[in-house]
């Protein structure tokens, strides 16, 4: 079964707001790539930066708006353990990736994280939340997964190192829960999604802090302008901007939607490969890329229909 959606955020929005964070996530890898070209700049150095930055721009942002009480305020609990879970969550999630793809390389740390993730949310939402798939759903997830294996394994492959598949299972496990978490608190409304992000930005840069330093904070490079305002995209779209759309969304919608929605990662990422990247357009990227798009359409339009049917089946004010 659904849960009730208390958030005044209507479905249509949500979704849209997660997809768009789902393309914004996908060029991050893009402009990594390009960082790591051009300098020394290490994963988590660069992880860190990207927390860092996030906190700052969407500090500014909560400062600029104008302030507006919450229509429930949220218990002091649910904010400590929405705050503290989402942090944690998504200091694992990206420090446990970067460290996977170092260890065992992109393709096999991407397809392990990202095809564990929707599986793990899957279970989690059926376990905890109760939230029902149905056929058309189980079908739609399967269909996900598919499309994501061809779309990395059709490439070229890389060597699978056991220590790397375990630290990819780690991220994905880090991802789950925060969907889980931002799934489950939304039911009952409170919480602000800029709020959320901002808390969660500044507890990934202290956590991942002192990783940064050790690898190298700052980088050395003879393209100091482009790697600056790589650095700050990063910082600003993927994350920033993507993050707060994304845990706004993820407050509405079922979990294991949110989970294969957020496989546009992957997909926009291989567009800019072949567009920007100019990197060679194979079948497997084309068909995982098609099966990806179909899972995502898929996926939307049942959540949209359950929504309309829950709105109709709603009492009625006289």
């Amino acid at each position: 079964m659904s849960f009730p959606v208390p958030s005044a955020l209507p479905v249509g929005r949500s979704l849209l707001y997660l997809v768009i964070a789902g393309v914004a996530w996908g060029t991050a890898g893009a402009a990594a790539s390009l960082i790591f070209r051009a300098s020394d700049l290490g994963p988590l150095a660069l992880s860190f930066w990207r927390c860092a930055g996030g906190l700052v721009l969407l500090a500014g942002a909560l400062t600029l708006r104008p302030r507006r009480t919450p229509r429930k305020p949220e218990p002091r609990r649910r904010r400590l353990l929405r705050i503290l879970g989402t942090g944690i969550g998504l200091t694992v999630f990206q420090s446990a990736y970067f460290a996977a793809v170092e260890v065992t390389g992109l393709a096999v740390g991407t397809v392990v994280t990202l095809g564990a993730g929707p599986v793990l949310i899957a279970v989690g939402a059926r376990v905890l939340l109760g939230e029902r798939l149905g056929l058309g759903g189980l079908a739609a997830v399967a269909g996900a997964l598919t499309g994501l294996a061809v779309l990395v394994l059709g490439g070229e492959g890389g060597d699978v190192v056991p220590a790397g598949v375990l630290l990819a299972l780690l991220s994905a496990s880090g991802y789950a829960a925060i969907t889980l978490l931002t799934r489950w608190l939304g039911r009952d409304g409170g919480g602000d999604a800029l709020t959320t992000s901002a808390w969660a930005f500044g507890i990934g840069a202290v956590g991942l802090l002192p990783m940064a330093l050790a690898e190298g904070l700052v980088p050395h490079t003879a393209e100091t302008g482009q790697v600056l305002w790589l650095i700050v995209y990063v910082a600003a779209v993927p994350t920033a901007l993507a993050y707060a759309l994304y845990f706004a969304g993820a407050a509405v919608v079922r979990a294991a939607t949110v989970s294969v929605i957020m496989l546009l990662e992957p997909v926009s990422a291989a567009v800019i490969a072949v567009t920007v990247l100019r990197e060679r357009l194979t079948a497997a990227t084309v068909l995982g890329t098609l099966l990806l798009l179909a899972a995502v359409a898929g996926l939307a339009l049942a959540e949209a229909r359950g929504a309309a049917v829950a709105r109709r089946k709603e009492p009625v004010a006289v």
